[in-house]
């Protein structure tokens, strides 16, 4: 096979990068190690930046997000026990969208297969040869039979264990990486969420987060050990350590109900630097991590999108690689700063088990210093909203 983009990896990145380009009469090809099925069971975060809506709407799967959507207008911090609300709209302008990353999965899949461009699931043992010249190449065996195709250049959308950047020589790429020592347990119920708006709650126990997909179903995170194991957790006692996290009027509204999934996940925040090899391009989570805490791993992935869809765009429209040139710098300033907000959060809203008693006092005067400065909110605002492109 010929074609002009392989995308590698069929997560929301991937597929969006397909879209978008797809509109633009820009051929690709998308491979993809698991089922359909199996991205769709994955269940990640859920709220979007206004850049993200804007691209979704762009790529022209925005209308289910346009119906069904929550439109955010602030959310609240909590620090044992007292509530702070954040007032997105009131100090930016702004507001966030929740909407589950299924979701977004689910449209663009759709959207794809309604367009005819080729996907191929259950791609095993995919190979990238020679990115690093003008002819690129990837293997791989698709129903038991070895194929090849050449493109003009590869996106890895394959995600933090993927093949596109474990194929980059190791001298050529550089990593920094902070690995948390606790992950979040999440639980999904089919209940109304216990606030219409996110909380954030740290607590003398440990972080907890009342999150929601829609207005019947919930979604639940409360701060674990890294050898925590699932099978610990009954709903009865996950619901009983969520309302001992978080402030009596929240745990009051929480109603509790059978799981319809519970999983742990690690935290950790990683950049790896470039994020392009020749005509091998990194985005999302194969380049870069972030713990949740900031809402930003999804809109991290779309902020990539965007940069390497007009690049691309500039590229075959008007023979022009300067955006290509640029699309490493440009990504990687818009990460940082992602990082570094998820990383601020993180510190400030969990327990570390190498915590002192003045690190304690640190975080009660961090939350101090937002409750009664207007231009600490904003801060925390913009940088939830998310940052300018």
């Amino acid at each position: 096979m010929r074609t002009q983009v392989v995308i590698v990896g069929a997560g929301p990145s991937g597929l969006l990068l397909g879209q978008l380009l797809s509109r633009q009469g820009i051929d690709n090809v998308i491979l993809e190690r698991k089922s359909a099925d199996y991205v769709l069971s994955r269940i990640r975060a859920g709220v979007l930046e206004q850049g993200t809506v804007d691209l979704l709407h762009e790529a022209g799967v925005g209308a289910r997000l346009a119906e069904e959507g929550l439109p955010h207008d602030g959310f609240s911090l909590a620090f044992e026990g007292r509530l702070q609300r954040v007032d997105l709209k009131g100090l930016t302008s702004k507001q966030v969208t929740v909407y589950g990353q299924t979701e977004v999965t689910q449209d663009l899949m759709e959207a794809r297969q309604a367009a005819g461009t080729t996907t191929f699931y259950e791609a095993e043992n995919v190979q990238l040869h020679d990115f690093d010249g003008a002819s690129p190449r990837l293997s791989f065996t698709f129903e038991g039979k070895r194929r090849e195709i050449a493109c003009d250049f590869i996106a890895g959308c394959d995600g933090f264990h993927g093949i596109c950047r474990a194929s980059v020589p190791s001298g050529a790429i550089e990593t920094f990486e902070r690995v948390y020592p606790f992950g979040w347990l999440g639980l999904l119920v089919d209940q109304p969420p216990a606030a219409h708006e996110l909380v954030y709650a740290s607590s003398p126990f440990g972080f907890a987060l009342c999150s929601m997909r829609s207005q019947t179903r919930s979604r639940y995170y409360v701060q674990v050990p890294l050898d925590e194991k699932v099978e610990a957790w009954s709903d009865a006692r996950f619901f009983d350590e969520l309302r001992r996290r978080v402030p009596e009027e929240v745990a009051a509204a929480v109603i509790p109900g059978p799981s319809l999934e519970k999983s742990i996940a690690p935290l950790r925040s990683f950049v790896a630097e470039p994020l392009r090899f020749g005509r091998l391009f990194l985005v999302g989570d194969a380049g870069h991590i972030v713990p949740p805490t900031g809402a930003k791993g999804l809109n991290l992935a779309a902020s990539d999108v965007r940069y390497l869809f007009e690049a691309l765009r500039e590229h075959y429209a008007e023979r022009s690689d300067a955006g290509l040139d640029a699309y490493s710098a440009r990504a990687v300033a818009r990460v940082w700063k992602a990082v570094r907000f998820s990383w601020s959060m993180t510190n400030l809203l969990h327990l570390f088990p190498e915590a002192s008693p003045f690190d304690q006092r640190i975080r009660r005067a961090e939350f101090d210093y937002l409750a009664q400065s207007q231009a600490a909110l904003t801060s925390v605002a913009e940088n939830y909203v998310g940052l300018p492109y």
